[in-house]
This record gives structure tokens, sequence and C-alpha cells, in this order.
């Protein structure tokens, strides 16, 4: 089959377009709100984009539902200048759903997942302690997408990694099963990993 998007039905049930790029990383995005209330909310456009210095982004897209702003971590970003992202483990896939639900900027997340709040070395955003790996950032450009979309790319200024998943000097995923998003209500995790060598290294 073939379409155009934003010109032609692509005549399925639901839009293939997520399950196509895929699997996403999880970016579980933490954000404290100008009085000092915690913000945790997951979202599966997001990436690493740069390593020296290290960068992300992540995209919000549209705004909070029934009301028309910006949703929460977007707006405290705005506000802060600062965020982080802990990755999700597999042992977390509950709690990072239950972040995602639609909750007053009041409520905290941290309390609904039942998770702990991890003390920031630069930043002043928690992340959560639980996760495997989290990155303090502070923000550093936010861009404007067709459709409403916000991408945000941030700095990565603070690295925590949990001891027990470096093994023999490396992070060793399969430790914790990092989790990603695939399309539709499909999510997928890292169980297995394999090397290649590119052609000329030994």
């Amino acid at each position: 089959m073939f379409y155009r998007p934003g010109h032609e039905d692509h005549g399925l049930p639901h839009n293939p377009f997520k399950a196509i790029v895929a699997p996403r990383p999880i970016g579980w995005i933490s954000t404290l709100t100008p009085n000092g209330t915690a913000n945790l909310a997951p979202y599966s456009f997001f990436n690493g984009v740069a390593d020296d210095p290290p960068m992300v982004m992540y995209s919000t897209t549209g705004s909070k539902i029934g009301r028309d702003e910006a949703k929460d971590s977007l707006t405290n970003i705005r506000a802060t200048g600062e965020f982080c992202v802990s990755i999700v483990s597999r042992a977390l896939q509950d709690a990072m759903n239950l972040s995602s639900g639609h909750y007053a900027p009041d409520e905290d997340e941290y309390v609904i997942a039942g998770l702990t709040k991890g003390t920031p070395s630069v930043v002043k955003a928690p992340f959560v302690a639980e996760a495997p790996a989290s990155l303090e950032c502070k923000l550093f450009k936010e861009i404007e997408l067709p459709g409403g979309a916000t991408m945000v790319l941030g700095e990565v200024v603070g690295v925590h990694i949990r001891d027990e998943h470096i093994i023999d000097g490396i992070l060793d995923v399969t430790t914790y099963q990092p989790m990603a998003r695939l399309g539709y209500r499909d999510y997928a995790a890292v169980s297995e990993t394999f090397a290649l060598n590119r052609p000329g290294q030994k």
C-alpha cells in the first residue's frame, strides 16, 4: 500500500506511522511547577540526538485534554528551564502507565504511581529513584512543529546510573530490560542483545 500523509486516507483502522517508526524509547519526563510540585509523564517521541555534549529530545503533541493549554511537562519546562528524563525498565511498566493519566497540575504522579523522588545534583526537578538510569537536563531549545507539536531539546548536565546495572565496566541493559513503545497499545522490552563489528573493525 501507499498513501500520502495529510493528502490521502490510509484506509486502516488506526494510523500506522507510530508502528512503522518503532521501537521508540520512552522518555519519562519529570519537572517541577514554579511552586515546587513534581510532575511526571511518559513520552514515546523521545531519543538521544548527540553525545558531545550529550543532548536529548522529546516531542509533545497537542494540548491537555479538556483544556486549551500546553501539557504540564512543557509548561513547567518553559517556566523553569530544566527537566529530568528517567529510563523505564520492564519492572516499572505499571508505574509508567499510571503516570500517563490525565491529572490536574497540582497532583503528584510520583505519589499516584508509588514512586520515589530521586535527589538531583544539578537541576531542581527530581528523577525516578527506582529507574535504572536518569538524566538531568537543561532546556536548550524549543521548536514548534507543524500540526501543533513541540519538540524540546535538552542538554544533559547530570547522569545517574544504578550501580547494579554496570557489569564489567559497561551498562548492561539486559539487567533491567528498557521498555519501548511500538504502535497502537503495544510495547516491547529489551531482553536480548547482540554485537556487530563495523567493516574493518576488529
